[in-house]
C-alpha cells in the first residue's frame, strides 16, 4: 500500500476470466497456443480487417457478461480511499474495457484516460502502456504496482519497473519468476485490518 500507483489487468484479474480462447482461435481460423493479437498482426490489412471485427464481437458479448472478481471492489475502495492512482491496461479494445467494468460495476473507481487498451498502446508484453499511465500521472516506476493473471501482464510489469503481483485464484503461479508477489485472492493485496494509513497523493 505504499506504492501509490496501481495498474490492473482487466479480463481475469478485476473480473472473473470467461475467455475461452482455444475456442476464440478456432472461431477466427487461427493457429493453436499462439496469441492471437500477434497472429492478426501477420496478416495482410485486408486479411486481418474482419477477424479484428468479429473478435471485437466476441469479446463484446463476454465483456456484457463480466463479473467482478471477489474482493475487487474492496481493494479498488482501498486504494481510492488513500489517494492512490488506479489503471488499467487491457490487451481488449477501450470500449470493451468500459463495457466490462459497467458490467462488473466497477467503472466509477476509474477515470476515462486511466484505462488503455491494444489501440491506445502497444500491446502487453510491451510495457509501453504502463509507461503511458506512468507518464500521465508524473510518476517514477518505482511508485506503480502492476497486478495481472498472465505470463504477458508481468512481462510488461518488470520492463516497464513496477512491482509485479501474479495473481492466481488456483495458486498454481505458473510464472513465479517474473513476480514480486503471488497472490490468490485480490482480499491479500489490501491493508492489514485496523491499518490508519492516511492518503498518499
Amino acid at each position: 500500500m505504499e506504492r501509490t500507483c496501481w495498474i490492473f489487468d482487466l479480463d481475469g484479474t478485476l473480473t472473473v476470466a470467461a475467455h475461452d480462447f482455444d475456442a476464440i482461435r478456432r472461431d477466427l481460423g487461427l493457429r493453436p497456443n499462439e496469441p492471437i493479437l500477434e497472429q492478426l498482426a501477420e496478416l495482410p490489412p485486408a486479411e486481418a480487417a474482419p477477424l479484428r471485427e468479429q473478435l471485437a464481437d466476441i469479446e463484446g458479448e463476454i465483456a456484457d457478461r463480466s463479473e467482478p472478481q471477489p474482493g475487487a471492489a474492496r481493494l479498488l475502495e482501498a486504494l481510492a480511499d488513500r489517494g492512490h492512482r488506479r489503471g488499467i491496461l487491457t490487451r481488449n479494445r477501450r470500449d470493451l474495457a468500459w463495457r466490462s467494468l459497467r458490467a462488473a460495476g466497477l467503472e466509477h473507481f476509474f477515470s476515462d484516460g486511466d484505462v488503455l487498451g491494444r489501440t491506445d498502446a502497444a500491446p502487453k508484453p510491451s510495457p509501453d502502456g504502463l509507461l503511458k499511465l506512468l507518464d500521465r500521472w508524473a510518476a517514477p516506476a518505482g511508485d506503480g504496482v502492476f497486478v495481472g493473471d498472465y505470463l504477458f501482464d508481468l512481462q510488461a510489469g518488470r520492463r516497464a519497473g513496477l512491482a509485479t503481483v501474479h495473481f492466481d485464484v488456483h495458486g498454481a503461479f505458473r510464472w513465479s519468476e517474473h513476480a514480486d508477489r503471488e497472490v490468490r485472492t485480490l482480499g491479500e493485496l489490501l491493508p492489514p485490518s485496523g491499518s490508519q494509513d492516511g492518503p498518499t497523493s
